[in-house]
C-alpha cells in the first residue's frame, strides 16, 4: 500500500510540474521593434506601415465634419513617421509587450482636444461604420472599457493589429482586423478583413 501511495505521489508530482512548464512554455512571445528589441511598456514607439509608399506612420487628425475627438489615421506622407504611442498591457509582465495580449494603446502628444490620446473604437453614424478614434479610458479593465482594448498579433514576418478585447467575460464580441479605410483620400484605421501590416521603431 505504502509502495502505491508513493508511486500515486510521484505521478501527482510530476503532472503539477509538466502543468506548469506547459503554462511557462505558453506564455505571448514578445512583440519585437525593428531592431530585434522587445517592446517595452514605459518606451515611446512609431507604429510604420510594412508596405511604402501608401502614406507613414500613424496619428492624429480631424475627419469629417467634426473636430473632437481626432482620429487614428495613417500620415499622407511616406518620410512621416506620425506620432509617438506607448502600449499598456491589461496584464504588466516585467514592462514587456506581449502578442496576443489585451493592451491600450495612446499617443504621446498633446492636441487641441480635451479628450485622452487613448484608442478606442467608435461607431460614425454618418458612414455606418466603426473607426479607431481618440478619447479612450487607459487601464481598469471591464465592460465599461471594452472598447479601448486592442492586440498586436504576428502576421507573417511582422504584425497586425487586432481588435479582440478578452477583458470581460460575458461580452460578446466581434473580433476584427484592424485596416485602412479611405475616406476621400484620408487613411482611417478601421475594422476590416485586410490588416494593416505595420511595424513598430523607437522614437
Amino acid at each position: 500500500m505504502k509502495t502505491n501511495f508513493l508511486l500515486l505521489s510521484s505521478l501527482a508530482v510530476a503532472l503539477l510540474a509538466n502543468a506548469w512548464l506547459g503554462a511557462a512554455v505558453a506564455a505571448p512571445n514578445p512583440v519585437l521593434d525593428i531592431t530585434g528589441k522587445k517592446l517595452q511598456t514605459d518606451v515611446e514607439y512609431y507604429i510604420l506601415p510594412v508596405f511604402r509608399g501608401r502614406g507613414g506612420g500613424l496619428t492624429l487628425a480631424s475627419t469629417g465634419n467634426k473636430t473632437c475627438p481626432l482620429d487614428v489615421v495613417q500620415d499622407r506622407l511616406e518620410v512621416n513617421n506620425g506620432l509617438p504611442l506607448t502600449f499598456s498591457p491589461v496584464n504588466l509582465t516585467k514592462g514587456v509587450v506581449r502578442e496576443s495580449t489585451d493592451l491600450n494603446i495612446k499617443f504621446s502628444a498633446a492636441t487641441i482636444c480635451v479628450q485622452s490620446t487613448v484608442w478606442k473604437l467608435d461607431y460614425d453614424e454618418s458612414l455606418r461604420q466603426y473607426f479607431v478614434t481618440s478619447g479612450g479610458v487607459e487601464g481598469n479593465p471591464g465592460r465599461e472599457t471594452i472598447s479601448n482594448w486592442f492586440k498586436i498579433e504576428k502576421y507573417e514576418d511582422d504584425y497586425k493589429l487586432v481588435f479582440c478585447p478578452t477583458v470581460c467575460d460575458y461580452c460578446r464580441v466581434i473580433c476584427r482586423y484592424i485596416g485602412i479605410y479611405n475616406q476621400k483620400g484620408v487613411g482611417r484605421l478601421a475594422p476590416s478583413d485586410v490588416p494593416f501590416k505595420v511595424m513598430f521603431k523607437g522614437a
